[in-house]
Order: C-alpha cells, then sequence, then structure tokens
C-alpha cells in the first residue's frame, strides 16, 4: 500500500513538472518592432518570464498556500524536500535578476492599464492581423501613430514612438525620476512606446532605493473585440546611467556562459531629452537614411580629392532611396545597373565623374552595367554598429558656404553608448534644397578602432 501512494505521488508530481516545464517562453526583446537587425539579443531572454497567452496569464502553482509543495503532495522523499529546491531556485532567479516574479496585484495592474491606453486609442490603432499575433505585416501611418501619442500624452503620461529621433511626450516627468533614483530615493515611473505596427509596450521602471526594475508589458489587438496581452516580464537592471545628451542607457541582467552559450544582449537605450527641431530635421534628411549600414560613407575618412575607397555599388541603393523615397527594386538589378542611371545619381550626392566611377566602383564595360549584390552577413560590417542611428549633434556653417554636420553613431546593441563614434560630415547645399556629401572625417570611436568595412562586392577594378 505505501509503495502504491508514493508511485501515485511521483506520478502527480511528473504530470505538473511537464506542465511548468512545458510552458512556452516569449521572445524577450521583440517589445517595439525595433531593433531591427538584432541577431541574439531577441532570443533566450529570462527562462522564467511569466508568459500571457490568448489574453490569459498561464502559471503552474507550484507552492500551494503554505509555499510547500512537498507537503501539498504528501511527499518529502529520503533524499531532499522539493519545496527547499523551488526555494533555492526563488533566490537564484533574485541573484541572477532576470525572469523575476510577478505579483498578481502587478499582472492585474498591467493589464487593466493596457487594455484602457488601447481603447483609448483604439480608432488610431484598428487590429491587425499575423500568424504569430504581432501584426508584423501591417504598419500603421505615421500621422495616425503621433495622434494616438498625443492623446495618451494629454493624461499625463510619458509616451513615445519607436521611431528614430521620437520625443518622449512629459520627458520632465522621467527626468525627474531618474534624477531621483540617481539620489537613492525610491519611486517609479511608467513609460508607453507605441510601435509602428500598432502594438503599446507598457515599462513600468521602479528604485527600491537600492537597485532599479522593470516591469514590461506588451499588448495588442488580436481580434475586434479585446486587445491581448501578448507579453509580461520582470528584470533587474544591472547598470544605467543618465547621460549628457539626455539618453537613459541600461543595461539589463541577462543568462550569461555556461547557461547560455550565445551572447544574450541586455541593452537598451531611450531618448529622455528632445533633440532640438534643426538637429533633427539634418539627422533625417542628410544621415539617417545612409547611416551605417551595406556602405561606407560615414565610416572613413574622405574628401573630394581621396574618394576611393569609397563603397559606391553599396551607396546606391541608399541614394536611390533619398532621391525617389522609396525602396530600391533589388529584384529588377540582379544583373547590374545600366552605366547612365549609376553615373547620373552618383553625381548628384558626391563630387564624382563617370570616369572616376568606372574606376573606382564595380564596372562592367562590356554590358555597362555596375555591379550589385544584396546585403548579406558576409558582406556586412559588425552588426552591432551597423545597426547605430546617426544623430546631429551640432551644425557650423563655413566660410566657403558649405555646412560641417558633428554626428554621433547611437549604438544600443551591445554598446550601449549614445556616441560609439563620432564623425563629421561635410554637405553643400543649394538654393533649391538639395545637396552633396564632399567628405567625412572620424573624430572619436569609443571602440579604439573604427569596424573593419567590408566592400558588397569584393572585385573591384577598371571595366
Amino acid at each position: 500500500m505505501k509503495r502504491n501512494r508514493v508511485l501515485a505521488v511521483l506520478l502527480l508530481l511528473g504530470c505538473v513538472l511537464g506542465f511548468w516545464l512545458g510552458i512556452k517562453q516569449p521572445r524577450h526583446g521583440d517589445l517595439d518592432g525595433g531593433m531591427e537587425g538584432a541577431v541574439l539579443p531577441e532570443d533566450g531572454w529570462a527562462e522564467e518570464a511569466a508568459y500571457i497567452g490568448d489574453g490569459r496569464i498561464e502559471e503552474a502553482d507550484f507552492a500551494g498556500e503554505d509555499g510547500k509543495f512537498a507537503e501539498e503532495a504528501g511527499f518529502a522523499g529520503e533524499d531532499g524536500n522539493l519545496a527547499e529546491e523551488a526555494e533555492g531556485e526563488e533566490r537564484d532567479r533574485e541573484t541572477k535578476g532576470y525572469g523575476l516574479p510577478v505579483s498578481e496585484k502587478e499582472r492585474a495592474e498591467a493589464e487593466k492599464d493596457c487594455f484602457a491606453k488601447m481603447e483609448l486609442v483604439r480608432d488610431l490603432l484598428p487590429k491587425y492581423g499575423g500568424e504569430d499575433g504581432y501584426g508584423s505585416s501591417i504598419e500603421i501611418p505615421g500621422e495616425q501613430i503621433q495622434k494616438a501619442v498625443e492623446r495618451i500624452a494629454e493624461r499625463g503620461c510619458c509616451v513615445l514612438t519607436s521611431e528614430p529621433y521620437a520625443d518622449m511626450r512629459n520627458h520632465e516627468r522621467f527626468k525627474a525620476f531618474l534624477e531621483g533614483v540617481a539620489r537613492g530615493e525610491c519611486g517609479g515611473e511608467i513609460l508607453y512606446k507605441i510601435s509602428g505596427d500598432g502594438r503599446i509596450s507598457r515599462l513600468k521602471y521602479y528604485c527600491d532605493g537600492k537597485d532599479m526594475y522593470v516591469i514590461t508589458a506588451v499588448v495588442s489587438w488580436q481580434s475586434e473585440e479585446a486587445p491581448v496581452l501578448n507579453y509580461l516580464d520582470h528584470t533587474k537592471i544591472e547598470e544605467w546611467r543618465f547621460t549628457g545628451k539626455g539618453w537613459f542607457a541600461y543595461k539589463l541582467c541577462v543568462p550569461r556562459y555556461p547557461e547560455v552559450t550565445e551572447v544574450v544582449d541586455g541593452s537598451c537605450m531611450v531618448r529622455v531629452i528632445p533633440m532640438s527641431d534643426e538637429n533633427r530635421e539634418m539627422s533625417e534628411k542628410c544621415v539617417l537614411q545612409v547611416a551605417y549600414k551595406g556602405n561606407n560613407l560615414f565610416c572613413h575618412d574622405w574628401d573630394e580629392a581621396h574618394m576611393e575607397e569609397l563603397d559606391y555599388n553599396g551607396l546606391y541603393e541608399y541614394f536611390y532611396r533619398m532621391k525617389y523615397e522609396e525602396l530600391f527594386p533589388a529584384e529588377d538589378h540582379r544583373s547590374g545597373i545600366p552605366e547612365e542611371d549609376f553615373e547620373s545619381l552618383m553625381a548628384e550626392y558626391l563630387p564624382v565623374t563617370g570616369e572616376e566611377l568606372r574606376r573606382y566602383a564595380v564596372y562592367d564595360a562590356k554590358s555597362r552595367t555596375y555591379a550589385w549584390e544584396m546585403q548579406e552577413y558576409s558582406n556586412d560590417a559588425p552588426v552591432f554598429f551597423s545597426a547605430s542611428v546617426p544623430e546631429v549633434v551640432q551644425i557650423r556653417e563655413n566660410e566657403d558656404g558649405t555646412v560641417t554636420l558633428t554626428v554621433d553613431a547611437v549604438c544600443e546593441m551591445l554598446l550601449c553608448d549614445d556616441a560609439a563614434v563620432t564623425h563629421e560630415v561635410t554637405v553643400k547645399f543649394e538654393e533649391d534644397g538639395s545637396f552633396r556629401y564632399l567628405g567625412n572625417r572620424v573624430m572619436r570611436c569609443s571602440m579604439g578602432d573604427m569596424p573593419k568595412y567590408h566592400d558588397r562586392i569584393r572585385d573591384r577594378g577598371e571595366g
């Protein structure tokens, strides 16, 4: 009889543990549509994070009312107490700082608040589809997103979009919170982020007087009836700083080797103090669309007398997007870009002649085309740097009529640095508002040396 009872209890224990281990864990980093291009930072986060599926929180209760699973199951065993093991795991999570438990009160508060915000902007962020429930196939017009931001901001909330250079509404509140934490004060503040696909992320930051934590909830429309809470996570912030440029830069506690064999990135950056309108305008006009991925315009020193090292074949698609305000039609140019199209576009943005281009770029004289290849991992700069966002921080007008822009590369991934690279870009504006790039000079690199750039197409030379 005693043996049968022990076997029955073991069977019950196995079922419960199987249910617990089978809970699907969410992707920790995919909160607002961006960090686009991130490789592993999005995976493997917070193995014990609570998962919200189909609008209902799923969890396994291992403790029972008195916190002792073994006693509830009627089994202690000669080799140790399961309750003690569970308590040990809880202490381990607290020490590691990720996968922290979320109280029922906190869960209910996050769900109620997120749903209220979605209802508030229901007419601006309509329901959207997508097999993964994240609506990745739909992009809501920027005007609607901005109206949603303003509507939530009218309630006194700190809120911003996931777009580059986005202003945080009611940023004074968030700034006051960070300054209080820096003085060792307890407190908290909630930040709402609205993504281009209509999701709203609610990030509740709080400090207990010693450490800072963040409880992140993400909500979306998955039906016409009601919004759904897709994600809920509680993590300790390992380190943080409020930079002189107005960035809240922090690193979350994440799994490390040997618990994981890949690098898990917990870096996050939030602009608190808005950019000036002039700096934002210059950033959007002159540097954002070129940036640091797939070309080397801003990655090394060059001027009108030294242009041979530019990757013209890689630059073409970015200049195309700037001129025509649409993505480069890659499928139409697999066999190359016609000479006339290539040279006329390059001459519009750079002081370079057709003869020089045929010498410096990859050119086929027989077909009179310039080679082009899709950007791939093998011909890209290190992923963490190429994902940086260029930000104009100073504008200087020169006596010769040119303008020099001081630009910081804001690198969230791994570096968590609001000025990973500082460089000066010289441009010349025409009366119609068009401009040409005349040079670039790297002033400072926090990494020591600039990441090595690889031309997309390695076979340079005369056609």
